[in-house]
C-alpha cells in the first residue's frame, strides 16, 4: 500500500512483525478494546477486564471511555481536548521518541479510532495491528496476563483540526460535488431498515462502505489492497472524503483505510448519526 506520510512505522503492521519486535525499548503496544452490544438495548463497557485476563505480552490498556470528551457523554467517543488527550497518552508512556502499535479484540475499529486520534493530535509513528487479537491468537502467538506499565512521558500535541468535522461542515458537504460522504454503518441501517442510532437512513448522498466488509471476517485482517481500492473507488476519485458512523468509531476504520490507500484529504464526522439524528432539522435519506 502507498503510505502518504513517512515514519519509522508503517501504519499497518502484521502479527509476525510485532512478535519479532515485542522487546523493542521504544515500542508501546496498546490494547484499545471497547465492548459494545446494541441489541436488545445499547450497552458499552471498557475492555479492561478481558485485557487483565490475557493480552499481547508487554501491552498496556487505553480506555477510550475515559480518554474521550467527558462533556459529551451522549456521543461517548468524541474527541477530547488536546490537553486531556496529551495527559492520557503521557501516562501511557506515549510521546516523542516512541512508536505505538494498537490492537483490539473486535474489528480493528477501536484500534483505528485511537490511531486516528493520535494522528489528529500530531503523532504519526503509530500503527494498527492487522487482524488485532483475533489474528494474533489464530496464529498461536504468545499471550500474557502480566501487568505492564511504560514509564510516563510527555506527549506534545500538534492539532490537525482538518481531520475532524462537525455537523455544519457535513451539511455543507451534501451540496459539494468535490466531497464524498461515506457511511461506515451496516447496510440495513444505511437503507433505513434498522434504527440503531436515533434515526433511520443515512446522510443524503452518502456512499456505504461498511467497517465490516473491509475485513476478512475469519482473520479480522483487512482485505487485499486491490479489493479495498475497488470498494472505495468513488471516494478515491473525490477531492475530499468525510466518513461517518454512529459515533466516530467505524468511521475511523474507513478513514484509516482511505489513508492507507493514499487519499490525502479525509476527515471523520465525530458526532456521527447520534448527533445528526438528534437535530430534527437535519435531513436523512432512505434506500440505497
Amino acid at each position: 500500500m502507498h503510505v502518504p506520510e513517512t515514519g519509522s512505522l508503517h501504519p499497518l503492521v502484521e502479527p509476525e512483525w510485532l512478535e519479532k519486535h515485542l522487546d523493542d525499548p521504544d515500542l508501546r503496544i496498546v490494547d484499545a478494546t471497547v465492548q459494545v452490544k446494541l441489541w436488545p438495548f445499547p450497552h458499552i463497557r471498557s475492555g479492561r477486564r478481558g485485557f487483565k485476563r490475557r493480552h499481547i505480552p508487554g501491552a498496556t490498556f487505553a480506555d477510550l471511555l475515559k480518554i474521550s470528551d467527558p462533556q459529551r457523554p451522549s456521543y461517548t467517543f468524541t474527541m477530547p481536548t488536546a490537553e486531556r488527550f496529551a495527559d492520557h497518552m503521557g501516562r501511557l508512556g506515549i510521546g516523542n521518541g516512541t512508536r505505538v502499535v494498537i490492537y483490539d479484540e473486535r474489528e480493528n475499529m477501536w484500534a483505528a479510532r485511537l490511531w486516528w486520534m493520535l494522528r489528529t493530535f500530531g503523532f504519526d509513528d503509530a500503527a494498527v495491528l492487522n487482524g488485532g487479537w483475533k489474528a494474533w491468537r489464530l496464529e498461536d502467538r504468545p499471550v500474557s496476563s502480566k501487568p505492564c506499565a511504560y514509564p510516563a512521558t510527555t506527549f506534545t500535541p500538534h492539532v490537525r483540526p482538518e481531520l475532524i468535522v462537525g455537523k455544519e461542515e457535513v451539511l455543507t458537504a451534501i451540496e459539494d460535488s468535490t466531497t464524498c460522504i461515506v457511511n461506515a454503518l451496516g447496510r440495513r441501517q444505511h437503507r433505513g431498515e434498522r434504527k440503531e442510532y436515533g434515526g433511520r437512513g443515512h446522510i443524503p448522498g452518502a456512499k456505504n462502505v461498511t467497517a465490516w466488509e473491509i475485513l476478512d471476517r475469519k482473520t479480522m485482517r483487512y482485505r487485499p489492497t486491490e479489493e479495498l481500492r475497488e470498494l472505495f473507488r468513488p471516494m478515491l476519485e473525490a477531492e475530499r472524503v468525510i466518513t461517518y458512523c454512529g459515533g466516530g468509531i467505524a468511521s475511523s476504520s474507513d478513514a484509516f483505510i482511505l489513508h492507507l490507500l493514499g487519499h490525502p484529504n479525509v476527515a471523520v464526522y465525530d458526532g456521527g448519526l447520534i448527533e445528526w439524528s438528534a437535530d430534527r432539522s437535519l435531513p436523512l435519506e432512505l434506500g440505497e
